[in-house]
């Protein structure tokens, strides 16, 4: 009963916080952060643990699929030159920033301890940009880029996390053999994703113009891609992603236009609801990291975390930046009739100035990396604990509020400093495409 009554209380609290939130016009995942981190510290308040498995099975697959579902895949495939190189290039390169400086900077982190958290803290997530950036005025694309990068980044730090808590662990581990099992995670996943949608989309023709079953289907399509695609050891993150993206093609085939709009209306609330309790519940399990780090390293390990995060967010923008540039002479190329064919992807995609800042500045953190550190087991296989386990955690703690609150609040603030307007954006993407 008790358990029961602090989810009602945190529900209500979520719900109460978003609407000042929306009234304030602060982005709610900020405040819900804040919150759950001021409750977490009231004194005889019943700690929450979060089991990382409900996050990456109860919150995750709903998240990404209805991220997924709803971007433009036009706009995903004439941007598709770009969200490449920010999906994997980036991330692998971000781990190994973080890896170098975490190696060099903090106190008895060994290598592989190091890369360990350059994958957690690699992938932005789709959810904190979703949640962030809706409102704001950003053109379409923008936003496709960010969220199309942010969902398949997720499988990609995932991938690269498992490899380093592998290497960690003791179990056997080359490079050749890492390289072979991401190929096989990424071609697995999308292959259970088309598989599934493939079924979903069969299923749905045949109970055409049935809301009921439809919505009901729609919504158990998700967990079963994630859980079908773990069980074969590929990735479940990219099937939910592959499933929800292919789906979002098909959409005005599969619904009339009735239960679409239903169907909309459905996933609004739920994800709401899961948006909301997802931060909240990372607030609320910080305290619980911080008692169990000695209190002399808490400043310096907060020192370390906002170097991190600097490191990460110039790293990014000079990614994006040097990617823009390269994209500008490819299109230049094409304009002028050479290399005509090899460089027909890049067509249409040249990326101003503001709009890169905006999407360098648009890494914010969030669940996928904090399920990821509190997934960490607790012992090696020969049974010793496993190292610097506290550390990890509390590190990543710090940095997802670094992102969300430093990079989230100033923004909103970057984005009508900079003028960018949607209006514009669509005039100059119009004139670029002729």
């Amino acid at each position: 009963m008790e358990n029961y009554s602090i989810v009602l209380f945190i529900m209500a609290l979520m719900i109460g916080l978003s609407a000042i939130a929306t009234k304030i016009k602060i982005p709610y995942p900020i405040i819900l952060v804040s919150a759950g981190i001021a409750i977490g510290f009231i004194p005889r308040m019943p700690d929450i643990a979060i089991n990382p498995e409900i996050v990456f099975l109860i919150f995750l697959p709903p998240l990404l699929f209805d991220a997924a579902y709803n971007i433009s895949f036009k706009e995903l495939k004439r941007n598709l030159a770009t969200v490449t190189t920010l999906v994997i290039p980036l991330v692998f390169m971000t781990t190994s920033a973080v890896a170098v400086a975490v190696h060099y900077l903090i106190p008895g982190m060994t290598w592989p301890i190091s890369f360990i958290l350059g994958a957690i803290l690699s992938p932005p997530d789709a959810v904190a940009a979703t949640g962030i950036t809706k409102g704001l005025g950003l053109s379409h694309r923008t936003l496709t880029i960010l969220e199309g990068e942010s969902l398949v980044n997720d499988a990609s730090g995932l991938i690269a996390y498992r490899f380093a808590v592998a290497a960690v662990s003791g179990v056997g581990f080359s490079l050749w053999s890492a390289y072979g099992q991401f190929l096989l995670a990424v071609a697995g996943g999308m292959l259970v994703g088309i598989s599934v949608g493939w079924v979903l989309a069969t299923f749905l023709k045949q109970i055409y113009g049935n809301s009921l079953i439809a919505i009901s289907a729609m919504a158990i399509a998700p967990f079963i891609a994630y859980l079908l695609a773990e069980e074969f050891e590929v990735s479940g993150v990219l099937a939910v992603v592959v499933l929800g993206v292919s789906l979002s093609v098909f959409t005005n085939r599969l619904f009339p236009t009735q239960i679409k709009y239903q169907n909309k209306s459905f996933w609004d609330v739920i994800i709401f609801l899961l948006n909301g309790l997802v931060f909240i519940l990372i607030g609320l399990a910080f305290p619980q990291v911080v008692s169990k780090i000695d209190h002399s390293d808490i400043l310096p390990l907060i020192g370390y975390s906002f170097l991190i995060s600097f490191i990460m967010l110039v790293f990014r923008i000079l990614w994006v930046f040097g990617h823009s540039n390269n994209l500008r002479k490819k299109v230049d190329l094409r304009l002028k009739g050479l290399d005509k064919y090899r460089f027909r992807m890049y067509a249409d995609e040249k990326i101003d100035w503001k709009n890169s800042l905006i999407i360098g500045w648009s890494g914010m953190r969030g669940i996928v990396s904090l399920a990821s550190a509190l997934s960490l087991p607790l012992a090696l296989d020969d049974g010793t604990v496993f190292p610097q386990r506290e550390v990890l955690i509390f590190i990543s703690v710090i940095v997802v509020l670094i992102t969300l609150i430093v990079q989230g609040l100033s923004l909103p603030l970057l984005v009508k400093l900079l003028k960018v307007e949607e209006e514009q954006v669509s005039v100059n993407e119009s004139s670029g495409s002729n």
